[in-house]
């Protein structure tokens, strides 16, 4: 396409703003202003035991820019990030072709809400090509359909499950190896999970404030984060603390702590 972009597919918006959201919740972390009193309520009783929320999502945001950068300067042109949320410049295909303005950007997310944001995801380079499809990584037979009118899936693709598979809790190692089967040699596979190893009373009261508000989430230890990878190639340091994987210098000026991060960050290639 010559403008460099694809339009979000016709699907019909139906926001229920009286229940609130995990995208929603963490734009109020970011302080982002899409979200409503339902998430901010929820917010608020999800920072009164876990005030570490809003440094966390900072550091998760940070560690995406960073692999998503890594990656782009390795050679990787393709990048499908699943469970994108509200949009928070620099967004991923702002980093990827900051880098290649060539590189393929494809967003999928479940939340109606972002769909509404999709022309803001779909400013791309005119050499490259950005696009959004709605779907839910539950489904992910329909997600990677909707995603080949984009990318080639025979050549390496950067999957990117940023923040999104602890909402998923009792399916997310199939959909992980599921979804892997379908990349080829060369593709990298990035996840950020939230871990109790760090701050485990506090993590299991935030677990408590997001299942009671309806929205299950589970915790993985560093062991349970490393079976998502199994069978690819970890690339160093290996699964960490996000604000340790490759930090930039001035971030280590903000001395996140582990406790207040929360979150364990890998990446990985398939052989």
């Amino acid at each position: 396409m010559t403008d460099g972009n694809a339009r979000s597919d016709d699907v019909e918006v139906n926001l229920d703003i009286h229940l609130a959201h995990s995208a929603r919740m963490y734009d109020y972390y970011l302080g982002g202003t899409t979200n409503f009193p339902a998430d901010r309520e929820a917010a608020g009783r999800a920072l009164a035991v876990f005030p570490y929320a809003p440094t966390a999502a900072r550091a998760n945001r940070a560690f995406m820019r960073r692999s998503t950068r890594l990656l782009a300067e390795a050679g990787i042109r393709q990048f499908l990030d699943i469970g994108t949320g509200i949009p928070t410049s620099p967004n991923l295909h702002e980093v990827a072709q900051s880098v290649a303005p060539d590189a393929k950007v494809v967003y999928a997310d479940n939340d109606p809400i972002v769909l509404l944001h999709a022309q803001a995801l779909l400013r791309g380079t005119e050499e490259g090509l950005t696009a959004y499809v709605q779907a839910d990584v539950r489904e992910p037979g329909e997600l990677l359909d909707a995603a080949r009118s984009v990318l080639d899936f025979g050549r390496p693709i950067a999957l990117s499950m940023n923040a999104l598979l602890h909402f998923v809790p009792t399916d997310a190692h199939r959909i992980t190896e599921g979804l892997k089967a379908q990349l080829p040699s060369g593709s990298a596979l990035v996840i950020s999970h939230v871990t109790p190893d760090f701050a485990p009373e506090e993590t299991a009261r935030l677990i408590q404030v997001y299942t009671s508000a309806g929205t299950p989430v589970a915790a993985c230890t560093r062991d349970e984060v490393a079976r998502f990878f199994t069978g690819w190639d970890l690339m160093e340091p290996g699964v960490v603390a996000t604000p340790r994987w490759h930090p930039e210098p001035a971030q280590d000026a903000e001395q996140i702590t582990d406790a207040e991060a929360s979150c364990y960050g890998a990446v990985a290639i398939r052989p």
